[in-house]
């Protein structure tokens, strides 16, 4: 993934979810970025956004993106077809 793909929010999902999300989009070859706000991460907060994984992909992969995570059991966590 270079510095200059634009990436955008495929699903948002806490983050034990996010990391299998993550695993099961890069097995087809799709990149992922993660981001949180440490503090939930560290003290378990889950209000107000914090705790809330952002799944990012590029652009140009989002679509196929959320198919794939449609066609599984990933949407219980989170929205898909989240913000960009």
């Amino acid at each position: 993934m270079s510095a200059r793909e634009r990436l955008v929010t495929v699903c948002t999902a806490r983050y034990m979810e996010a990391q299998i999300i993550k695993g099961r989009l890069e097995s087809e070859g799709i990149p992922v970025l993660l981001s949180y706000e440490s503090a939930g991460l560290i003290y378990g907060i889950t209000i107000d956004g914090l705790g809330e994984v952002k799944v990012m992909v590029p652009k140009h992969l989002a679509e196929e993106a959320k198919g794939i995570l449609a066609a599984g059991e990933f949407t219980e966590g989170g929205e898909v077809g989240g913000k960009s």
